[in-house]
């Protein structure tokens, strides 16, 4: 295991704002954060979406579980020239995506349904509250299909629409992976790492995880997962790079 760490790759677009936990943490621990996502979000164009034959204007709602989400479905209704009825209904799995919706719509002449919790399973109570709708479902043409098997179970009519593709964001040739630390937030990100370095050996490396399935990815890629979150203990992955690189230090004296 790893005894020193200088230099942690996160696998996701560097913070806008200087307030990010993430550079506190580099702060506090004199390490150097490198954000480079192993993965990109590719458009599926407006050719591309006719061949599902999904009419949006067929749904009297639709079900956000990203921001992403939101901004390719706005995306193609523009490029389709579609004009989303003022009686549409947004269901979000969070409060800060429904809000994210303020830019496109009049939020306050909208409705718009999330959980307080902000999980999947209260947003699929939330959806059977209203089961007499007909959903949308924006997705990537990688996602989670465990919640929408509640759906199945409760009889909910819904239709899953492919609006983005979620790809490898590959390195370049010359492009090093001199890391201490590599942390994922996604299966696709595990699948990422073993494209662009089909030898990888992890050794010293030390690999954290956000989230079940990605935690999963790394188990069944053989590799050894060092860092885990959410936990009890760290219910953000920022917590458990803290925790972890604490327990470092206090071994070191």
């Amino acid at each position: 295991m790893a005894s020193s760490i200088k230099k942690i790759l996160i696998s996701q677009p560097q913070p806008t704002t200087e307030k990010s936990p993430y550079f506190d943490i580099a702060e506090k621990y004199g390490v150097k954060m490198i954000f480079r996502p192993f993965i990109k979000i590719d458009p599926v164009n407006a050719k591309e979406f006719r061949t599902q034959r999904i009419n949006i204007l067929e749904f009297s709602a639709v079900v956000f579980t990203a921001k992403t989400g939101i901004d390719h479905f706005f995306r193609l209704c523009e490029e389709l020239r579609i004009q989303i009825p003022e009686t549409m209904k947004y269901f979000c799995v969070t409060e800060a995506i429904a809000v994210y919706l303020q830019k496109y719509i009049n939020y306050r002449k909208r409705k718009v349904f999330y959980p307080v919790s902000g999980k999947m399973e209260d947003l699929v109570t939330v959806i059977c509250k209203h089961s007499k709708e007909s959903y949308l479902i924006p997705v990537s043409d990688v996602h989670k299909e465990d919640w929408l098997k509640t759906l199945d179970d409760k009889k909910i009519r819904y239709t899953k629409a492919v609006m983005y593709r979620t790809v490898s964001n590959d390195f370049q040739p010359d492009e090093p992976l001199d890391y201490d630390v590599l942390v994922f937030f996604s299966p696709a990100g595990i699948s990422s790492l073993l494209k662009n370095f089909p030898n990888f050996e992890q050794n010293e490396i030390v690999i954290g995880t956000f989230g079940p399935t990605t935690a999963k990815a790394v188990k069944d890629a053989g590799l050894r997962l060092d860092i885990e979150a959410p936990t009890k203990e760290a219910p953000s992955m920022t917590a458990a790079l803290d925790n972890y690189l604490k327990n470092i230090l206090r071994k070191k004296k």
